[in-house]
């Protein structure tokens, strides 16, 4: 079957109803069998595991051809599980445009374990070599980065890290499984923030973790996610579900509308530059081509003329593009990465990070056009 067609019946939640649609099933616990031992339907208590949250770990797993997807509260969650895998001494190669939360949780709450991290530039595969250290153990990729847009080869990465006896992270949040499989490339584990493009809607925190193979480290993490409790509840297990069903669907809007509107911005006389993979003149161009299909993803940043105060005063007059953290979503969002990420944020202040909906392009395009003219 086509993975269109699994995300809407693989996983599906039978009852005594025949309900066409997976019912929420919102208990905390399940009754044991006649002999007082076993649990007859596979569930004990839902902190464990749950209906709904075995269907969507079973439609994960098949999006990124992983063995096993395991879920959790939100995106960072499904990083501090990754991390907690660590032992103290070891030590994180991350990229340096990684996600500033994912810089935060090593930062300021893993020092105390002595796990240490240092941040390299992905696109220099010689300064990656020469940055692994003997108690690397693992090597963390985002890629496209949040927010400069910066493509990792992957498959490079995946191959010095090996050489090293690393394992691999890679966030695939703002690809998705629709235009990239890092699992396919190498990588041991692929994350997401599944608040983003899976939800799709804005409406549902959750992250999650696809496995390569169910090794230790799996089962570790699913230890980890059992008795750690930052569990993604019941009903948002089935929000997300529903997303996927719609998520074939989207994805190419998505890219499509990005590509147009990333055009149009290029030959914008009040923009500096357009950080888009799509775009042939990209630097990374070759590497999307040979690692992104079907398009290059809904994700975007663009440098505004004038500094930091002509890229908000630009945010203010927009009237379809909302100013708003996040991203992944069917209605379009801009952000100043600057401002949210602090004073010590790499970004650069006149950066906007935009995150292109699914309205009609033509749209999206004359709202920027009466925002950037007034």
């Amino acid at each position: 079957m086509q993975l269109s067609t699994q995300l809407i019946h693989e996983g599906h939640i039978e009852d005594n109803s025949r309900a066409v649609m997976s019912p929420i099933v919102l208990s905390t616990t399940f009754e044991r069998g006649d002999d007082g031992l076993s649990f007859p339907a596979g569930y004990l208590y839902s902190r464990y595991d749950n209906p709904n949250r075995h269907a969507l770990e079973t439609k994960l797993a098949l999006m990124e051809n992983g063995a096993a997807a395991v879920t959790f509260a939100s995106g960072l969650a499904a990083a501090t599980a990754v991390f907690q895998s660590l032992r103290s001494g070891d030590h994180v190669l991350l990229p340096d445009d990684t996600y500033f939360g994912v810089r935060n949780i090593l930062a300021k709450l893993f020092p105390q374990f002595g796990v240490e991290f240092s941040l390299v530039d992905m696109l220099d595969l010689a300064q990656v070599q020469a940055e692994i250290r003997p108690n690397t153990r693992l090597v963390w990729l985002e890629t496209p980065s949040n927010p400069r847009v910066k493509l990792t080869d992957i498959a490079a990465v995946v191959a010095i890290a090996r050489q090293h006896g690393c394992f691999t992270v890679a966030d695939n949040t703002w690809a998705t499984p629709y235009f990239t499989k890092p699992l396919d490339l190498g990588v041991d584990i692929s994350l997401h923030s599944t608040t983003k493009y899976i939800g799709g809607h804005s409406d549902v925190l959750g992250g999650a973790l696809i496995f390569k193979a169910m090794d230790e480290r799996y089962e570790f993490i699913r230890t980890y996610q059992k008795t750690g409790g930052a569990v993604p509840s019941p009903f948002d297990c089935w929000l997300l579900c529903r997303s996927l069903a719609t998520f074939t669907a989207r994805m190419p809007i998505h890219a499509a509308n990005a590509l147009q509107l990333a055009q149009w911005l290029q030959q914008h006389p009040a923009v500096e530059a357009v950080l888009y993979p799509g775009l042939p003149d990209n630097p990374q161009h070759d590497i999307a081509l040979r690692q992104m299909k079907g398009g290059f993803g809904g994700m975007m940043s663009i440098l505004v003329k004038g500094g930091q105060e002509a890229a908000l005063r630009f945010c203010g007059k927009l009237r379809i593009f909302q100013h708003a953290t996040s991203l992944g979503g069917v209605e379009s969002l801009i952000e100043h990465r600057r401002s949210v990420e602090g004073p010590e944020s790499p970004s650069p202040d006149n950066l906007l990070r935009i995150s292109v909906g699914i309205e009609a392009v033509e749209d999206l395009i004359a709202d920027m056009e009466q925002a950037f003219d007034k």
